[in-house]
């Protein structure tokens, strides 16, 4: 294996070339910061302050409505976008009810950043 080396039988890795788990978002106020898929409503990213059934309340709710560098939602929910100056995400509105959420993933750290970090679009 590349940037492996043996000492007395024991196969050792170089620490740089091992690729760091994906870490979750940090949570806000014990809430998850999350990509939610809807059956009609497109796609929300933001922090899930309930769930029951498939009704969904999101708090600083981003519709995220043309992305940019990631080839499904699991990629964006992992890594976020290559390209943000690319993507259509509007201005967060504080709460937001979907009645049906078809999926919900969670977001990592990258991902939230990534996502909130891109200029609010508008018309």
């Amino acid at each position: 294996m590349e940037n492996e080396i043996e000492i007395n039988g024991a196969a050792y890795v170089l620490k740089s070339s091992i690729k760091a788990p994906a870490t979750p978002a940090l949570k806000k106020k014990g809430m998850e910061y999350a990509i939610v898929r809807t059956h009609s409503a497109g796609v929300i990213a933001g922090y899930i302050v309930s769930e029951k059934g498939q009704e969904v309340e999101i708090a600083e709710a981003r519709r995220l409505w043309f992305w940019s560098g990631a080839a499904s939602l699991s990629q964006l929910a992992m890594e976020g976008v290559k390209h943000p100056d690319k993507c259509k995400f509007p201005v967060a509105v504080a709460k937001l009810r979907v009645k049906q959420a078809i999926e919900i993933l969670p977001c990592t750290e990258v991902a939230r950043k990534s996502i909130e970090g891109v200029s609010v679009w508008s018309a």
